[in-house]
């Protein structure tokens, strides 16, 4: 029986990782024992079969041209600033072929090559967080969400930026293969997980005041941590404080301190051996109950599920 074939399309200004990490990831199920049969034949191919350049300045070297391209099983395509203005050639190979591969994915702003293809209309897709706004506005009819790693639209799987791909490729291996567990990397990230850590999600505050204040509450997520207690510490009201916060940090002063003290308890987790009510009061949350509540609605998961996925400790 033919290997299934999986295929990165290639072309200027793609990002790198993009492609490499999703590719060592399909790679991989090769190496494993009594699997090596049904591991897919991975393939990259350009428009014209040319070299492209990366956004980084790598050139990569591709099998062989889009037209030349046999039956798919797999179509994954990347991201990169080509995306913004992406080749025409391309978009019309992607429209034409994608709807006879068994399933396509794209990796961060790959979901823009989809949607320029008019695959992604009626459907729920994701992006790099940064982009999500701009392809709900440019394509109204996709429902952009912002929040998990990868979103599955039936045949359809998109994925956030760049690490977020090996996940998605973990996660397409793993249907076929169920491998995961010997790749030498932690099991895939649950979709529904959130893009990004509080200190990526929330910007940086400009004010020297409220910035240093946001450095005192990642150390200190187990304080009083409410609008007045932290008002008085920087100096404003607390009608004033949660003004300029919210203006200047993108997010009220409360969701900061939940992000923070959720963040601080999937460390927590993922590296000590503390209990869960050990934690919930470490990370400011008190209580093992409001510790469940905030994990099974920001990470669709519980703190004893997580510690089960995610434990860097033995």
């Amino acid at each position: 029986m033919d290997r299934p074939t999986v295929l990165f399309p290639l072309f200027d200004r793609v990002q790198s990782l993009d492609v490499t990490g999703p590719l060592e990831v399909f790679h991989g199920a090769a190496s494993i024992p009594g699997h090596a049969h049904r591991a897919p034949r991975v393939l990259t191919a350009s428009p014209d079969g040319a070299p492209v350049r990366t956004d980084s300045g790598l050139t990569l070297l591709p099998d062989t041209a889009l037209d030349r391209v046999g039956a798919i099983d797999t179509l994954v395509v990347p991201g990169g600033p080509g995306t913004r203005t992406p080749d025409p050639h391309l978009v019309i190979w992607v429209a034409e072929r994608a709807p006879h591969a068994r399933r396509v994915a794209s990796v961060c702003t790959g979901a823009f090559v989809l949607a320029e293809a008019g695959l992604l209309d009626g459907r729920r897709a994701t992006t790099h967080w940064d982009h999500c706004a701009t392809l709900a506005r440019r394509f109204p009819d996709i429902t952009v969400d912002p929040d998990p790693i990868f979103v599955r639209d039936g045949p359809i799987t998109t994925s956030a930026g760049v690490t977020a791909g090996i996940d998605l490729a973990l996660a397409l291996v793993e249907d076929d293969l169920l491998i995961a567990r010997h790749l030498v990397m932690f099991l895939r990230r649950p979709s529904g997980q959130a893009q990004f850590s509080t200190h990526l999600a929330t910007r940086t505050a400009r004010r020297p005041a409220l910035r240093d204040l946001q450095h005192w509450i990642a150390d200190n997520p187990a304080a009083d941590l409410s609008v007045p207690a932290l008002a008085e510490r920087a100096g404003f009201s607390p009608r004033q404080f949660s003004r300029l916060f919210t203006a200047e940090v993108g997010t009220t002063p409360g969701r900061h301190v939940e992000g923070v003290r959720l963040e601080t308890a999937r460390r927590l987790l993922q590296e000590s051996d503390d209990g869960v009510t050990a934690i919930a009061r470490a990370c400011g949350l008190g209580t093992d109950e409001a510790l469940r509540r905030a994990f099974v609605r920001s990470l669709g998961c519980t703190p004893t599920e997580y510690r089960n996925r995610f434990r860097t400790t033995t």
